[in-house]
């Protein structure tokens, strides 16, 4: 079903099931041989959200391997090398900002769905990490990872609402000082905003950040019109193959393609200092198997960046 300005999901259904699919993902790539990353917490989520499909995937029972299509930049081991540096690029970024010098004491975590960070990353004493999210979604993360016996390792706070609503009122009332620096992540998200919501949203962010803040974001690339037919026709055969397996989830339906602003060049624009990196020079630099030019065709995937920034004025 395609997206709607008030569009609602859990966990198993539209774009909550993307986090699903996306932690799934961060179960396999931590019983990679030499993992990049480590999220004890993946799996036994996946496991409580319930759907078998992806609880197939993260358990092993069913090789990611076994669901790639012709072209591997949408199959599901193509997903998960992607997923590995992605959340190990996260998670440096906030180990960096919040440790040293940096030394901020605040991180935002935008669309957290079951992001664990608050959980197994080593927080500095004093840290309060605010995880904003559809209230479904906080509600069955906070009570699942509870019944699991686990802690945050900081102060972790909730933040229940629709980005698409007054967040900064919400985010506020729990705590948030937006004369403090301020490490700010938006992973995997800017693909299912509209355009002028992704510039909203990173409106909001400068205007909510101290000097001195961070930001860490995953840009999608722009996907023009001659090949928007082909992204489509990717995105729906790995969906068949997912039916196949019992599940329904048609990305095709659930992000907005087409002309939008890059995402470091917008934040540049408005006083952050920004370095970047491809996709591309992730997997490189971590030894994954790289992506040929038969990718690039499908999607511009070799386009996606991780951007990092520093707001200096």
């Amino acid at each position: 079903m395609a997206r709607t300005d008030k569009d609602t999901w859990d966990l198993a259904s539209s774009v909550g099931a993307t986090a699903t699919m996306v932690a799934a993902a961060r179960a396999i790539a931590t019983k990679a041989d030499d993992a990049l990353i480590d999220d004890p917490f993946a799996e036994p989520l996946v496991r409580a959200v319930g759907v078998d499909f992806f609880t197939k995937l993260a358990s092993g029972e069913l090789r990611a391997e076994d669901l790639d299509v012709d072209h591997a930049s949408v199959g599901m081991a193509r997903m998960t090398d992607n997923m590995a540096v992605r959340t190990k690029f996260f998670d440096e970024f906030f180990t960096s900002a919040t440790g040293g010098e940096v030394g901020i004491r605040q991180a935002v975590i935008l669309a957290s769905g079951l992001d664990s960070r608050a959980y197994r990353l080593a927080w500095p004493a004093g840290t309060t990490v605010y995880e904003i999210d559809q209230p479904e979604v906080i509600e069955f993360k906070t009570r699942t990872l509870a019944d699991f016996g686990a802690e945050p390792t900081a102060d972790r706070r909730t933040v229940a609402v629709d980005l698409r609503f007054d967040w900064p009122s919400a985010l506020i009332a729990a705590g948030f000082d937006p004369s403090r620096p301020t490490a700010w992540s938006a992973e995997g998200l800017l693909g299912y905003l509209p355009p002028e919501a992704q510039d909203k949203l990173l409106d909001t962010i400068t205007e909510l950040s101290a000097v001195g803040s961070r930001v860490a974001v995953e840009s999608t690339p722009n996907i023009d019109a001659a090949d928007h037919e082909k992204a489509i026709e990717r995105m729906q055969e790995a969906a068949q193959q997912w039916r196949d397996h019992g599940f329904e989830l048609d990305f095709a339906d659930l992000i907005y393609l087409g002309d939008r602003n890059e995402a470091s060049a917008y934040l540049a624009d408005r006083g952050w200092h920004i370095t970047f990196q491809s996709v591309k020079q992730l997997l490189s630099e971590n030894g994954l198997p790289p992506i040929t030019e038969e990718d690039d065709d499908v999607a511009r995937f070799g386009e996606l960046q991780y951007v990092t920034g520093i707001l200096e004025s």
